[in-house]
Formats: structure tokens, C-alpha cells, sequence
């Protein structure tokens, strides 16, 4: 069967999650079940952050990243994620970039028939109303600036269902090397919808959207 978009969900590499093609009946099902959502007007990609959250649960990413005094040179991290509250679906994939992804594999999933790692992918059967899968990898997510900073880069999150991108929660938590960076920028600003916590090898931010989601985290060596 030709895959339909469900949900892009994004850090460093690209991931996305892909459902088989819905029948008539599993559509309805989908859209009843998410009437408050299909409620509001459907947003076709533009970024839009939400200060006041559905009340009904939604898609939320949980990403941890340790970069250890490696990472520096060679771009590469220690990746854990879980996706919660997952849409109902018969089947979906989470698909990484291939060239950015190694060692990937399943910490643990709830609500899911069956789970499995089939190269840069982890493949998903009778996905069930507020799953949750975790995963760990290492992820090339750090790239060096020629003026001796580094970006990380982490996204496009979206969750996506046919044409239109519904509410989505991301956090995220970044692990530093003691004493040896800091926080130079955030991209997007924060903002209501978008908290930034920034402390002295810890980075946490947490979003509430609806479209894409791209951030870019500069950092640099931090001064003696």
C-alpha cells in the first residue's frame, strides 16, 4: 500500500513516522477520536506556537543528548528519545537519517503490537491510542562553525496527518561537558510557547506547536 504522511518528528537526523494508508473506516475513527483537534483550523506548515496547550493529550517527544569532549571533534552524540501519547494507526515507521544514525535500538515500547529496528528505521504494528516508544542512538548532530563555535541543530519536528500539521510537545534536554561550553543563541527566539532553560552544562527547552519546528543552539567555549 502507497505510505501517507502521519507525523515528521525530527532531531539532528531527519525522523519520520509514517502510517500504512488509512481505510475509510480507520480515517473516521481517527478524526473522531481527535474532534477537538480537527476542531481547529488546520494549520499547512507555518510555524505557530501554542501558550495555552490543547487539554486533551497530544503527541509529546522527550530527546536527552550527551555530548561528551569527543562530540567536539567528531560531530557525534548519545541520543535518547520516547514519543508519548502516539496516534492510533495499524502501522507507522520512524525513519532516521541514514548517514547521521548508528547504533540504533528500542529501550521500550507500551501500546504497540509488535516493535523492531530494520536498518535506519524502527518499524511499528497495531499502534494503539497513547503509546509510547523509546529509543537510544548515536546521532551526528553537532557541527563545527568556522569561527570556532558549534550549532546543534534538532528538527523538523512536526506531526502531520494528511494535509494539515496538528499540536505537537517537544522537549528537550542537552548534557555538556563540565566547564567546557555555553550558550550563545537560540533559534527561534524564546518566546510564549517556547521556554529556554539555560544553566552551566545544561541546556532544556520545551515547545508547543503546531507546523514545522527547526532550533538551532549555538554554543561556545566557555571563557576562563
Amino acid at each position: 500500500m502507497r505510505p501517507s504522511l502521519l507525523a515528521l518528528l525530527g532531531l539532528a537526523a531527519t525522523i519520520a513516522a509514517h502510517a500504512a494508508e488509512p481505510t475509510r473506516e480507520e480515517l473516521e475513527r481517527w478524526l473522531e477520536d481527535d474532534a477537538e483537534l480537527r476542531a481547529l483550523a488546520v494549520n499547512e506548515g507555518e510555524l505557530v506556537f501554542l501558550p495555552d496547550p490543547p487539554k486533551k493529550p497530544f503527541h509529546h517527544q522527550v530527546n536527552t543528548l550527551v555530548l561528551s569532549p569527543a562530540s567536539l571533534e567528531s560531530g557525534w552524540v548519545e541520543m535518547h528519545q520516547c514519543h508519548r501519547n502516539l496516534d492510533r494507526v495499524p502501522a507507522a515507521q520512524v525513519v532516521y537519517g541514514r548517514a547521521n544514525t548508528r547504533r540504533l535500538r528500542i529501550d521500550h515500547f507500551t501500546g504497540i503490537g509488535r516493535a523492531w529496528v530494520e536498518g535506519p528505521t524502527v518499524q511499528l504494528e497495531d499502534v494503539g491510542r497513547g503509546a509510547v516508544l523509546c529509543v537510544r542512538a548515536e546521532s551526528r548532530a553537532l557541527r563545527r562553525n568556522g569561527d570556532g563555535t558549534w550549532t546543534l541543530r534538532n528538527g523538523p519536528f512536526m506531526r502531520r496527518f494528511l494535509d494539515g500539521y496538528y499540536p505537537m510537545r517537544v522537549e528537550l534536554d542537552l548534557r555538556m561537558p563540565k566547564g567546557l561550553l555555553r550558550l550563545v543563541s537560540v533559534s527561534p527566539p524564546p518566546q510564549p510557547g517556547f521556554r529556554v532553560d539555560a544553566g552551566p552544562d545544561r541546556i532544556r527547552y520545551e515547545a508547543v506547536f503546531e507546523g514545522r519546528l527547526v532550533t538551532e543552539l549555538r554554543l561556545a567555549a566557555r571563557l576562563p
